[in-house]
């Protein structure tokens, strides 16, 4: 017998129910039919028009979603004016009264269902970085470090924020220094098995990205010097202070450069604009274009695109 899960994906895929619109309307209407009695008519939850789906609104949507721990806003109108969604409800309720012919829903399954759904669907949407240029350089970082914060909060285990600023720190180098002349690994990749000094080395300089200096960072840099090579701590703002208190605890004060991610970019942004704010956008583009070609290179989840929005 078929499993519930492969019932509804079998429905999910042949309807296309993976955007935000026919997402808001499936799982409200299935909160919406749960004490309805069998069989379900479609023409009981049309609006008297018969233009929309009557029950659907951002405010059950969003409580629906909070229900599941679902914070994110998926659709202000919840689906209720998104073309498609009348026709979508109508064979939906084929498809639950087919099922309850077959056996009794079990619409806390259903529901359950369209939640990951919800959730696969946030997880699948690339960061924004928005250049607005009536904020810094650096405050317009600040907003993509945060949507990467929040994720990362979202989905424990993950390191979103490590593996955005990593990448970003290759995307700049590959504007100065010749292809050939360093190497990409994905940002999970541990410096021991590949036989690297750090997350990147350059002649003789060795640079660490981190979103939380500690102890283990520091013995690095310690091994870096005794080879002969200049370690660089590229980390967030408020965490260089961090990663110079430690340097110092170990007696490495004033041998370890340490740099915000922030400053790192926005330098350079300006640098290859030459001062020009009329190029700063297009400076800005050509390092998240070549950001986004590193994380198709060597990463698995496109959810670490980052799309480029200039005002």
């Amino acid at each position: 017998m078929i499993s519930n899960e492969e019932r509804l994906k079998a429905f999910q895929t042949e309807n296309n129910i993976v955007t935000k619109g026919p997402l808001s309307v499936v799982i409200q209407f299935t909160r919406l039919v749960r004490d309805k009695s069998f069989p379900l008519d479609p023409n009981d939850f049309k609006t008297s028009q018969e233009g929309q789906v009557a029950g659907l609104g951002g405010g059950r949507l969003k409580k629906i979603l909070k229900e599941h721990g679902i914070t994110q806003l998926l659709s202000s109108e919840g689906g209720r004016t998104s073309r498609g969604s009348m026709g979508l409800m109508i064979k939906y309720v084929d498809f639950l009264n087919a099922w309850n012919q077959e056996t009794t829903v079990d619409f806390d399954v259903v529901e359950e269902f369209w939640a990951e759904q919800i959730r696969e669907y946030f997880r699948n949407q690339p960061f924004v970085l928005t250049a607005d240029t009536s904020k810094t350089i650096g405050a317009n970082l600040d907003e993509l470090f945060e949507q990467a914060r929040k994720r990362q909060k979202q989905n424990p285990g993950t390191q979103y924020l490590g593996t955005v600023l990593q990448h970003l720190v290759a995307a700049k180098l590959c504007l100065i220094l010749p292809e050939d002349s360093f190497e990409i690994h994905g940002a999970s990749v541990a410096d021991g098995p590949t036989d690297r000094s750090g997350d990147f080395v350059i002649n003789n300089t060795v640079i660490h990205c981190t979103t939380m200096p500690g102890a283990l960072l520091i013995e690095k840099c310690s091994a870096n010097l005794r080879s002969g090579y200049h370690p660089v701590i590229i980390t967030i703002f408020d965490r260089v202070h961090t990663a110079l208190n430690l340097a110092e605890d170990a007696g490495l004060a004033g041998r370890v450069e340490v740099w915000d991610i922030q400053q790192f970019l926005s330098a350079n942004v300006y640098e290859h604009s030459l001062f020009d704010e009329a190029k700063r956008n297009s400076t800005l583009s050509d390092i998240i274009s070549r950001y986004n070609n590193i994380v198709l290179e060597t990463e698995s989840d496109p959810s670490l695109r980052i799309e480029f929005e200039a005002r």
